[in-house]
């Protein structure tokens, strides 16, 4: 095994297995606390329960909806691993200050951190509708409040742990654009320079990488008024696999960029739209 210098002078090995943990079989995270911002519902929800499946510890982190929350805890609690709950607005740089110091002094560490809370514009039907609070709230909750939390979690991770991962979630209109919303492409793009960013300030302990899902069958998107049942046939038709993604196929690509499966993997992003944007090597 070869050694180098790390960034500060720090001795590291040149091949990083070492970093990997032995853990009971089908626990990937067995031991580890995961923080998981947006996740009182949604995506959000169903990535804390895959977390907690594999043995994570998991914090629910919320905005507004505190009764949500609480029913996630519960749930992750019934699978024999420790929740709680943290509220905070993250577009708020002292309230997410706030909320990793709490979780800090509770837990001790966060090994894992999922970037899941995001705006999609959902009311922006057309590029026509340049709204400037939609704009605001777009960039304030996409942008900032992935770079705020991003920003908090990792220094801590690198300074204190001198290990971790961070996951950040995307969407494959960074391939597609968004005649729709262009505001909501910007704002992935911005989760996207984010996380390439982070994984060059954080190497070589803390590995940062993002997932891109394409049209999710989720509640909020059946809710848009733009989801026709004549759109929804063009996208199915135009997508190699044929269907529209569920949430829960989504999780494990999640829960691999997590884990140490991912090993060598830092600044990636992993497009998972069934095919819907495809592009060539």
């Amino acid at each position: 095994m070869s050694w180098g210098k790390a960034p500060g002078g720090v001795q590291v090995e040149s091949e990083i297995d070492w970093k990997r943990k032995p853990t009971p079989p089908g626990k990937r995270f067995h031991g580890q606390y995961a923080l998981v911002t947006g996740s009182s519902r949604g995506f959000g929800r169903q990535i804390a329960l895959g977390l907690a499946e594999e043995g994570a510890n998991v914090v629910i982190h919320y905005a507004k909806s505190r009764d949500l929350a609480e029913e996630v805890v519960r749930e992750v609690k019934g699978k024999g691993v420790d929740s709680f709950s943290v509220q905070a607005d993250i577009r708020d740089y002292e309230q997410v200050k706030r909320m990793v110091s709490e979780v800090w002094s509770r837990t001790g560490r966060i090994d894992v951190l999922i970037n899941n809370a995001g705006e999609t514009a959902a009311t922006q039907m057309s590029w026509r509708e340049l709204n400037v609070e939609t704009v605001n709230e777009t960039l304030d909750l996409d942008v900032k409040g992935t770079l705020y939390v991003t920003h908090e979690v990792g220094r801590r991770m690198l300074d204190e742990l001198r290990s971790g991962v961070i996951v950040n979630v995307a969407s494959n209109v960074i391939v597609t654009g968004s005649p729709r919303s262009p505001i909501y492409a910007v704002s992935k793009y911005g989760v996207i320079g984010i996380t390439k960013s982070y994984a060059l300030a954080l190497a070589p302990y803390v590995r940062v990488n993002a997932v891109a899902p394409g049209y999710m069958d989720t509640p909020s998107l059946r809710a848009r008024k733009d989801w026709t049942p004549e759109r929804r046939k063009w996208i199915v038709d135009h997508t190699p696999l044929k269907a529209i993604g569920k949430p829960e196929n989504i999780v494990p690509v999640v829960l691999f960029l997590a884990s140490q499966d991912s090993i060598h993997m830092t600044g990636n992003t992993v497009i998972c739209d069934g095919g819907f944007s495809m592009i060539a090597a």
